[in-house]
């Protein structure tokens, strides 16, 4: 039974089990935050429970824009923040990759809150002028490459691996970042492209001369869905109703992940987590509407068997309110173990770890993946 059914079958009695789980408990008189930069929906979500937060607890809310990863993952790692509305670099962080492996980082001790998963999706954009079935119909055309966007890039991957094709399959054209992209498809020098649906550059391509279609991942193809988690496992089956081109009353069956993910680390105060996830849950009606994508929150919108483990306190919070399985249990103690074993590695590696950069990234990595493999886990990167 699928994490969302199980949910499903719980929330018809979820309310007098949320209740029997004990009064919100004390909340600090400020929460520290990282987030999206202004303008954003990340931002706007946080800001408006925030403002719930102030009027259920008086707790007031300091939240510090980032303009990339780094930036917002920073203040969480030196402890001057208390939480991060984070994108997919939390998972990252979590698994001391990408720009997380380099010697001022390694494997952060990141546990989840909560997550917004909303009715946009991360899709293949594809010029409407491209014969295009379905995904494996990727062969031979022209995929665009990012430079310096690892998360993208990895995302294509992930969405070629879907029909079973690699970067090896499709001409690879690099970009300096990801508006030229959409230039270079509009303009005929690419074909695709990996994007959010509701971008302004799908927009300029759905209203360009070429057009604008998006391949569809159908829920059906298991094979599909196991090639691509074991490249990007943070990815998960989504019906998208908004964005350019899209029918909201004709879902398009794609993929993608949350946005944004409400992190702190493992240390984080529990009676802090404990009030928080109290009040996402018990008064979604409060915030739901405050902001474009805040009901993306929504109970039923939670995967409780993700690739970042909850908080010690949200899981408490869940078994007491009756919706937490021995399933997510399991689930939950695996990733913990993951994320202990990489702590591990990180901290035996650092004793005799070349001081220059790169010789210290790509030593990690090898050191990362071993440690993973002996495990039977996947390395994923």
């Amino acid at each position: 039974m699928s994490t969302k059914t199980t949910l499903t079958l719980v929330l018809g009695s979820l309310t007098a089990g949320l209740l029997a789980a004990g009064s919100v408990s004390a909340m600090p008189s400020t929460l520290n935050w990282t987030a999206y930069g202004t303008g954003t929906s990340g931002h706007a979500q946080i800001m408006a429970i925030s403002q719930l937060l102030q009027e259920e607890h008086g707790t007031q809310s300091r939240v510090i824009p980032g303009e990339n990863d780094t930036m917002r993952m920073t203040p969480l790692k030196t402890g001057r923040v208390d939480l991060c509305a984070c994108g997919i670099a939390s998972y990252y962080g979590s698994e001391g990759v990408m720009m997380f492996a380099g010697p001022d980082w390694g494997p952060q001790p990141i546990r989840v809150i909560s997550t917004s998963m909303a009715s946009f999706g991360l899709g293949m954009a594809v010029a409407g002028d491209v014969a295009m079935s379905s995904i494996a119909d990727l062969e031979g055309k022209r995929l665009a490459y990012l430079r310096g966007d690892d998360a993208l890039n990895k995302a294509a991957e992930a969405y070629l691996a879907f029909a079973g094709l690699t970067w090896d399959d499709v001409e690879r054209v690099d970009f300096p970042g990801y508006n030229a992209a959409f230039d270079g498809i509009i303009s005929g020098r690419a074909d695709a492209a990996i994007t959010t649906t509701v971008t302004p550059a799908a927009q300029r391509l759905a209203a360009s001369p070429r057009g604008l279609q998006w391949p569809e991942l159908p829920t059906e193809d298991e094979a599909g869905w196991a090639q691509m988690l074991e490249v990007a496992p943070y990815f998960q089956p989504h019906d998208v109703t908004s964005g350019a081109g899209i029918n909201a009353d004709q879902p398009l069956a794609s993929a993608s992940y949350p946005y944004p993910i409400m992190v702190g680390n493992a240390d984080l105060a529990p009676e802090t987590v404990t009030g928080l996830i109290t009040t996402l849950v018990e008064s979604f009606d409060d915030y739901k509407d405050n902001a474009p994508g805040a009901s993306g929150y929504a109970l039923e919108n939670q995967n409780m068997t993700w690739v970042v483990p909850f908080h010690d306190a949200v899981v408490e919070y869940y078994r007491e309110s009756g919706v937490w399985t021995d399933d997510m249990d399991a689930h939950q103690n695996a990733l913990v173990a993951r994320q202990q074993l990489l702590m591990d590695t990180w901290d035996t590696y650092q004793a005799n770890a070349p001081e220059e950069e790169t010789a210290f990234i790509d030593g990690w990595m090898e050191a990362r993946r071993t440690a993973l493999e002996d495990a039977g886990l996947n390395p994923v990167f």
